[in-house]
């Protein structure tokens, strides 16, 4: 068990660690490229200026984990175990990652590039998406009551397909809940 430490400059890039419980740690400018993270635990971490692109996260939890400024593509987060998934994003690059089907309720997206990301069948549930790109996400069937995408742009939200009750929306993107209408804007 590691507790209490601050990991700098690490890398652990195309490595694997299986059932390594981390509590309180700080990551700082470490890299986590194509590792396996396998059926570990990290709670109460921070993850600052780090690599985490293609990682295993497989089996593995997050509970009140911090991620700012780092490069987060192709992760499957949807693979994580769904007990205690928390997780806050803060300028970050989530491209092509997954949350499908995973309980994200009041999560924190800030500042951050959200393109082409699963949240099929995700619970979003007054979810934040403070100034993001939602560029080709996909939303189906997910829960989006009470989410804020006020700040947010370039998403495109099925509203026959998704519950919207309560979601907020700026008038800039309109165009992106009324396209399945095909209706045009100018």
């Amino acid at each position: 068990m590691q507790e209490d430490q601050i990991f700098e400059n690490t890398s652990y890039a195309s490595t694997s660690i299986h059932d390594e419980t981390f509590d309180q740690c700080i990551f700082l400018k470490c890299d986590f490229s194509d590792a396996k993270l396998i059926s570990c635990r990290f709670t109460d971490c921070s993850f600052t200026d780090c690599n985490l692109s293609m990682t295993d996260l497989h089996s593995s939890t997050l509970s009140n984990i911090e991620f700012v400024n780092c490069k987060i593509l192709g992760v499957k987060f949807n693979l994580c175990n769904d007990f205690i998934f928390d997780v806050r994003f803060s300028n970050c690059i989530l491209d092509y990652s997954s949350f499908a089907k995973r309980k994200m309720t009041k999560t924190q997206f800030i500042n951050s590039s959200l393109k082409g990301v699963d949240f099929g069948e995700a619970n979003l549930k007054q979810a934040q998406f403070t100034d993001c790109d939602l560029h080709e996400t996909i939303f189906y069937h997910s829960n989006l009551q009470g989410a804020d995408f006020t700040s947010a742009r370039s998403y495109i939200i099925d509203i026959n397909e998704n519950m919207v009750k309560k979601a907020r929306f700026s008038k800039d993107g309109l165009a992106g809940l009324l396209l399945q209408f095909g209706i045009v804007i100018e």
